[in-house]
This record gives structure tokens, C-alpha cells and sequence, in this order.
């Protein structure tokens, strides 16, 4: 049996509702994009390669948070199904950038407005200083478990300031679709 103290107290442990939240806006993601063929990896995926066109498969992957093998798999689905296009061989070294196609672009302007909802709906108890104040809390915490050594075994987070491939949610054999 456990003694008060010898544990953390998940009623108030910040980690453990930022673990909540974060189930919860991935629930709520899953939801919106399951009707439009999509999930959420897929989903990160087309809006990374949207923002940043030219990313390796190594960057999606730290950027979707999941496998370079996951990535690549899921690069392949969207390959065949028409969202992206990848050349055939590397102009440098081994990667092979993948570019969104019209078709990839019009589904990630419908799954970008779904995402968006969920997101305001989510914002939508809170006033514009108080979602301030969270997203600056929120990028403190990330910066100071990041500067504690936590970037990877090298140390180096990538360009976008993730560490490493890694599943930030457990869940790394989405492949999308």
C-alpha cells in the first residue's frame, strides 16, 4: 500500500495534466481528421512539408514526432495515394525531399481548418491573455527540460528543436490514411 508522499500526487502533478491535455487534443484531432481519410501523423506530416518544403525524412519524422521508419512508411502511403511526390533518386547524398502535390495541398487546406477548430475549441474557455500566458508558460517549460540535457544523446535537438526520433506519444505505427 502506498504512504502519502511516496509517489507523485497525479491531482497535482503538472506533468501528468499536460499528459492529459495532450491525450485529449489528440483525441480530439483524431476525430475531425478520421473523417477526411486522415490522422494526425498524416496530418503533421503535410503541414511540415507544407511550412518547411524540402524536409528529409529524418526532419519529418522529428517534426511528427515518430520513427524515420514510421516516416518513411508514412511517405510512401501519401506517395501512392497522390498527397506528395518524391523524386526517384537523390540529387545529394541519400534523402529524397518529398513536395506536396495539388491534390496533397487541397486535402491539407481541409484538414487544416478541421485542426483549427479543435484548437479554438479548445482555447475557447480561456481569455487572449490567459492563452498568452499559457503558450508562454508552455514554451518555458519545453526550453528548460530541452536545456537540462534532455536534446538527444548528442545533446543537438534538430532545426526544428526536436531531439532525435522519437514517439512523443507512444504511438508511432500511425502511417495515416
Amino acid at each position: 500500500m502506498s504512504q502519502p508522499g511516496d509517489g507523485i500526487d497525479l491531482t497535482t502533478s503538472l506533468g501528468y495534466l499536460l499528459k492529459e491535455a495532450s491525450s485529449a487534443l489528440r483525441a480530439a484531432m483524431e476525430e475531425v481528421l478520421r473523417p477526411l481519410g486522415m490522422s494526425v501523423t498524416h496530418y503533421s506530416c503535410l503541414e511540415l512539408l507544407a511550412q518547411r518544403p524540402g524536409m528529409s525524412n529524418s526532419e519529418l519524422a522529428r517534426g511528427a514526432f515518430v520513427t524515420r521508419q514510421t516516416m518513411n512508411v508514412l511517405l510512401q502511403n501519401l506517395e501512392r495515394e497522390g498527397y506528395v511526390t518524391r523524386p526517384t533518386e537523390a540529387r545529394v547524398g541519400k534523402a529524397l525531399p518529398a513536395q506536396l502535390t495539388p491534390s496533397g495541398r487541397q486535402s491539407l487546406e481541409q484538414a487544416t481548418a478541421a485542426v483549427r477548430s479543435v484548437e479554438i475549441r479548445m482555447l475557447s474557455g480561456m481569455t487572449e491573455t490567459e492563452q498568452s500566458d499559457a503558450f508562454r508558460s508552455l514554451k518555458s517549460m519545453i526550453r528548460s527540460l530541452r536545456e537540462d540535457g534532455n536534446a538527444g544523446e548528442d545533446g543537438n535537438a534538430g532545426e526544428d528543436g526536436n531531439a532525435g526520433d522519437h514517439s512523443d506519444t507512444g504511438d508511432d505505427s500511425d502511417t495515416g490514411g
